[in-house]
């Protein structure tokens, strides 16, 4: 295997993608507050830029979901960094970690545009939202979260949800679900890679073996000592692979070994140790790890 050079151009822009894009400028004028969902353990990387572009003047309130994946530490300066531009909440829709909070938020943001509609002779206003991020953030579970449904449809690959959607959450807030939507073309190595590892760009537009390669890189610098632990490498053998041209390959390598990853002639299969390394990392195997910090 070839060491990485650099480059990770990749361009995913379904048709669906611009008109997803255009109906959302035309529904915001009919929303009051933008929920925007990050991933916790990635924020930069999984946000739109065209979001923050195209919901500007619009209150808004921004959440870190899969909070429970990311360390907590960091979480904690996500949320610090981030309420400069807008109020920031730690969720995780899976769990239901956070989703009162968000209720109070809105409530607590509208108080001031709810009593003037009041004084106007509207008693019943409908707050309406919308809720913005890229695939695989956790929108729909969230959404199931928050409006307490199940049948929604829910699945963990990308782009799940297709078609708008309406939502009822409480008594006087509508919820507006929309498609996920990817900007046209990553330019940065580390943000296609971030998004490759969590499973937002899917694993057939990049070669699977090469980003489990990309993610041990990443993994022995910030969570040497789990990932050892969790494959049974001892110092020992690490101190070996460091000897060789290409220590992380060689390690992969030892993952496979280890794990029965083993085709005819007892050679290592590449494809399943990759794998089983990414199913590793999405389903916290390592503990709770966050790729990015502000």
């Amino acid at each position: 295997m070839e060491q990485s050079s650099g480059k990770t151009n990749i361009n995913w822009y379904p048709g669906h993608m611009a008109k997803t894009k255009k109906q959302i400028l035309e529904d915001l004028k009919l929303i009051d507050i933008v929920i925007e969902l990050l991933d916790a353990r990635n924020p930069v990387s999984s946000r739109n830029p065209d979001i923050q572009e195209l919901t500007k003047g619009k209150k808004k309130i921004i959440l870190l979901n899969k909070c429970d994946l990311a360390d907590e530490k960091i979480n904690q300066a996500w949320v610090k960094y981030l309420e400069k531009e807008a109020p920031t909440l730690l969720t995780d829709s899976n769990s239901g970690k956070g989703i009162e909070k968000v209720f109070k938020k809105i409530d607590e943001m509208m108080l001031e545009e709810i009593e003037h509609q009041k004084q106007r002779g509207r008693m019943n206003k409908t707050i309406r939202i919308m809720i913005l991020g890229i695939p695989n953030v956790g929108k729909s579970s969230f959404i199931n979260r928050i409006s307490k449904r199940t049948s929604m449809e829910v699945g963990n690959k990308p782009g799940v949800t297709k078609q708008k959607q309406w939502v009822r959450i409480a008594k006087n807030q509508e919820l507006l679900d929309t498609p996920g939507v990817l900007w046209p073309k990553f330019d940065s190595q580390e943000v296609a890679l971030n998004l490759a590892f969590t499973g937002t760009i899917k694993d057939d537009i990049l070669e699977r073996v090469d980003v489990a390669y990309e993610l041990l890189k990443k993994l022995m610098k910030i969570k040497k000592e789990n990932l050892l632990e969790r494959y049974k490498i001892t110092t020992e053998e690490w101190v070996k692979f460091e000897e060789e041209e290409n220590s992380i390959y060689a390690l992969m390598q030892a993952i496979g070994r280890k794990r029965g990853a083993l085709i005819s002639g007892g050679n290592i299969d590449d494809e399943k140790t990759a794998r089983i390394i990414l199913e590793d990392f999405r389903n916290c195997k390592f503990g709770r790890i966050s790729l990015e910090e502000p």
